[in-house]
């Protein structure tokens, strides 16, 4: 039997359970050598920004206490992924070198390269797919091309099934006889100088065992009211799984499980799994149109009469717009990192449809300040705001800040607790402040134009400027 150790090389895929990778290791008898390379400038496009390093910093240090509980240990490495992978079997003699594969289009090219150079060296090179529930490669329409309408996307994955998560084996990793050399969590820098991240680290648990308590509450109980309380932000009805999800504390595989067996077929958890469907439909698409990360995928909005506006972008991105829905949910941001759905869709549609700001200056800003802060997820959703990509219908379509939080958040629950300078205003008022009566505004301690500002654009203005601009486009 080879006893050489294998390299579990983790990425995007920081647990034990459902993990193939490490199952394959295992199933292999040999020691076992897991390994972590910070390489920030990877793939062009899709490294962290500065939120989901500060999630990596911490998912890290769990994964290195789980790997310890299984007598192991975490090899961490900065520097480039294939010249460190070189170094580390040439320093513990592996013969065979395990990972997960990843999907965005810069890091395919540099894994591909990578396993050509392993193999040329004689080392084993083998990945396996713990990320999505379905590979973008595997599905094609009747046509033969890739899908871009998401429901007859979504049936098809369905009517192919899914995979039962594997569990880990029993039993603890085996152990070389040392471990490489590795730098510490602390080493790799990942923290911001400013104390920003502690508000961040304050709103959530990080690691694998947090993902898996957390899906196991939803599942449990929010899962059979999600369709309908999903798009209420004031409410505690999301999963709120998406970092994990993104990091790979937890897999799709596992989520699907655990929602089909707690909640079944109810409407509840058939709408939250088409939402697991939007995800594998994002990477689908960046698989198969790569060029989406910087460029529509209509490319007659290559056209689109964008108006860059730095100090619009600097109000949108501090929460200082004037429509308090908008506003609460960028400052929800930049307090924990992350961004109820609904409101995300709500400021994306203010910033590229009343601002005329070109989305991909609102995407650079969601992939630095999410938690989640998803490529292909942050690619889609962007696009579909602007109307530029895939089951953008009706493209023109201009969301009311003003309605959109009146239907969403009636009572003005969310607003106030993201804003607290309104938090005395009736619910009348508390979406559009500024034609409140005087009275009523000082009885509240509002300024508009002090302490909270007054509106940005006139939604009808910005409506019709920006439908004049779909107009000028399509000449």
């Amino acid at each position: 039997m080879n006893r050489s150790p294998v390299i579990v090389w983790f990425r995007r895929d920081l647990r034990l359970d459902d993990n193939l990778a490490v199952i394959a290791a295992m199933e292999s008898q040999r020691p076992i050598v897991p390994v972590f390379i910070w390489e920030p400038d990877e793939g062009g496009g899709a490294s962290r920004g500065s939120a989901s390093r500060v999630w990596l910093h911490d998912s890290l240090r769990a994964l290195r206490g789980d790997l310890r509980k299984q007598g192991s240990e975490l090899v961490i490495r900065k520097g480039v992924s294939g010249e460190e992978l070189g170094r580390l079997v040439t320093e513990t003699g592996a013969a065979a070198v395990y990972w997960n594969r990843r999907y965005e289009p810069g890091i395919v090219r540099r894994d591909s390269a990578i396993r050509e150079e392993l193999l040329e060296a004689g080392i084993e090179a083998r990945s396996w797919n713990s990320s999505l529930l379905v590979e973008p490669q595997s599905l094609l329409n009747k046509a033969g091309r890739p899908f871009q309408v998401f429901t007859p996307f979504w049936k098809a994955c369905l009517l192919r099934g899914f995979d039962k998560p594997a569990p880990m084996p029993g039993g603890n990793l085996k152990s070389p006889g040392a471990f490489p050399e590795s730098v510490t969590v602390d080493e790799l820098g990942l923290q911001p100088d400013s104390n920003w991240h502690e508000s961040i680290r304050s709103a959530w648990d990080v690691g694998e065992s947090s993902a898996r308590r957390r899906l196991e509450v939803f599942a449990e109980g929010a899962v059979a009211a999600y369709s309908n309380s999903r798009d209420i932000p004031g409410v505690d009805g999301t999963s709120a799984l998406s970092p994990h999800l993104h990091f790979g504390e937890i897999g799709p595989r596992q989520i699907a499980a655990a929602v089909s067996k707690a909640a079944g077929a109810s409407r509840g958890a058939q709408v939250y799994l088409s939402e697991i469907g939007w995800r594998e439909f994002a990477h689908y698409l960046l698989h198969h149109f790569p060029r989406t990360v910087d460029s529509p995928l209509k490319q007659d909005f290559e056209r689109f009469p964008w108006e860059p506006d730095d100090e619009a972008l600097r109000r949108w991105q501090r929460g200082e717009t004037g429509y308090p829905i908008v506003d609460a949910g960028m400052r929800q941001l930049w307090r924990t990192g992350w961004m109820h759905n609904r409101v995300r869709m709500i400021v994306a549609s203010v910033l590229v449809k009343h601002l005329l700001q070109p989305w991909q200056r609102g995407a650079e800003w969601f992939m630095d300040t999410l938690v989640d802060a998803d490529l292909a997820n942050n690619t889609l959703g962007w696009q579909w705001t602007a109307g530029c990509g895939a089951d953008a219908a009706p493209f023109f379509r201009v969301f009311n800040p003003i309605a959109q939080g009146e239907k969403f958040d009636p009572e003005g629950d969310y607003v106030r607790r993201w804003i607290p300078e309104l938090a005395q205003l009736p619910d009348k008022y508390i979406h559009q402040p500024w034609i409140g009566p005087p009275e009523i505004l000082v009885q509240a301690g509002v300024t508009i134009g002090g302490n909270y500002p007054a509106p940005i654009v006139d939604h009808k203005k910005a409506r019709a400027r920006a439908l004049m601009a779909y107009d000028k486009m399509r000449i």
